[in-house]
């Protein structure tokens, strides 16, 4: 995919190439350039962002926030609090977003302040960590939850679920590589889906609690099992529910980025609270650890049909392999081979980039459990989102005259900054195996780097990569977006 032309969808859902003047404006034709509109209603702005943001985590974050935060009244407390740190980065998000016009998120913010060695790590990391762990996490919930109900009141054996998951994921990895078109359809099913899920869980509570079923909230608020060393562990999973803020970057102008991520923020912890109320009007603290399917145990009161209707909205457990754009933009700078910006020349999938993430995934599925590897990536992803807002702090002092038509106050990065530093580095003493191992992985793109990108290549090892290259694209049917 080369830097001056891009992929679109037609009407039959194909993908197809699209040319850009070195100005970003679409030509049409030999004469016509159509301005790329990026401005979107503060209403549609809103929903988007709703929900983009509302997911899976909501079913997995409520057991690990309790466990580490120590009491339900702390535990509401964490939500509240993970809410107003997700609010602070969507907005430091949209000032990057908006003054650097580039695509690949991360990857491209982190090489306009830091340079490429820094960016790679920080692919490297996404790449063989972080990215995988996130899809072996939600597909393991998947696994949990579609099995509850059938061994209910018995445990399910832990090789069970990992079969399961393994399944799930079989199936994506096989829609995401044969129809763009299918997996887009799928996934506004599959977001509804929670919505759903969450109304049916929010309301029932809340009458069960304007009924006065109040007992799980006796003594909220004891601290006697609350500890510090826990708190990081707490917010990594609150964080992870609220973590597609983050893509919240590049959706309006100036004046409607700031009030849609403000409404639309407070309309997402609000739920997640409501959420997690509902919980405990029917549900002990204890019961809620207990649990790992905490949303199938808590319809236990409802009425019958609805148990049965919680595999309904399950898959939307299943995550996308679809890849980020930041793979394109690597692989278009020289970090990734040549083939994983290739697309297939009928279906039009990006098939070699969803491959090559299935093998990781599968690896870390069945070596970890939905809460190791949510604390393993969790200390990657923060460690780098926290580089990533250093990095808009760092170019407010070294690029000062950069267009910014939005800047938020200099106090929001730096308390981003700060705490996300804070939870990852007290993380390295709550959880020093799940989070030693991140670290240690990411450490070795520090070699990668200089092996495979600063050094010269020696001819053999060009010659093979070339090799490879061409050997993947015959197999996979695969070539670049632009032909």
């Amino acid at each position: 995919m080369n830097r001056s032309s891009a992929t679109n969808e037609d009407g039959n859902g194909a993908l197809k190439c699209q040319k850009f003047s070195p100005e970003g404006k679409l030509q049409e034709g030999n004469n016509k350039k159509v301005e790329l509109g990026k401005k979107v209603t503060l209403l549609r702005g809103i929903s988007i962002i709703v929900g983009t943001i509302i997911g899976a985590g909501i079913f997995i974050s409520p057991k690990g926030i309790l466990k580490h935060s120590g009491s339900v009244g702390m535990s509401l407390v964490v939500w509240i609090a993970c809410g107003v740190l997700s609010l602070f980065g969507a907005l430091c998000y949209a000032e990057l977003g908006t003054c650097i016009k580039k695509s690949g998120g991360h990857y491209t913010y982190i090489m306009e302040a830091f340079g490429p060695q820094v960016a790679f790590i920080r692919l490297w990391a996404d790449l063989i960590a972080i990215r995988p762990a996130a899809m072996a996490v939600i597909s393991l919930a998947f696994g949990q939850y579609i099995l509850e109900p059938l061994f209910m009141p018995c445990s399910i054996p832990p090789m069970a679920v990992k079969l399961a998951t393994a399944i799930g994921i079989t199936s994506v990895v096989y829609l995401n590589s044969m129809s763009v078109t299918w997996t887009a359809r799928i996934q506004i099913i599959l977001t509804i889906s929670k919505l759903v899920a969450i109304a049916t869980i929010i309301i029932p509570g809340m009458y069960q609690l304007f009924k006065g079923n109040t007992k799980n909230f006796e003594n909220a608020f004891e601290l006697s099992n609350v500890q510090l060393s826990g708190m990081p562990l707490a917010f990594y999973s609150g964080m992870y529910a609220y973590a597609a803020h983050l893509f919240l970057n590049h959706l309006s102008t100036s004046r409607t980025v700031p009030l849609a991520i403000c409404i639309s923020m407070a309309i997402v912890t609000f739920c997640y609270v409501l959420t997690n109320v509902a919980y405990y009007t029917v549900m002990s603290a204890e019961e809620l650890l207990a649990s790992d399917a905490v949303a199938v145990v808590r319809t236990s009161f409802l009425p019958s049909f609805l148990p049965s209707f919680l595999p309904s909205f399950l898959p939307s457990f299943l995550p996308s392999f679809l890849p980020c754009l930041m793979f394109y933009v690597a692989s278009r700078e020289g970090h990734l081979p040549e083939v994983l910006s290739m697309i297939h020349v009928r279906r039009h999938t990006p098939l070699a980039a969803v491959l090559i993430l299935y093998p990781m995934t599968l690896l870390q599925l069945f070596v970890g459990d939905i809460y190791s590897l949510l604390n393993f990536m969790s200390f990657l992803r923060w460690l780098f989102i926290g580089v990533v807002v250093l990095g808009l702090i760092y170019l407010r002092f070294t690029k000062p005259d950069l267009p910014r038509p939005f800047k938020v106050p200099l106090f929001i990065p730096v308390v981003f900054c700060l705490t996300c530093f804070f939870m990852v580095f007290l993380s390295l003493y709550s959880d020093p195996f799940n989070t030693g191992i991140g670290f240690v992985m990411s450490l070795t793109g520090i070699p990668a780097y200089y092996i495979f990108i600063y050094f010269s290549r020696p001819k053999w090892l060009q010659k093979a990569l070339d090799s490879f290259n061409r050997t993947v694209q015959i197999i996979l049917e695969v070539v670049p977006a632009d032909q």
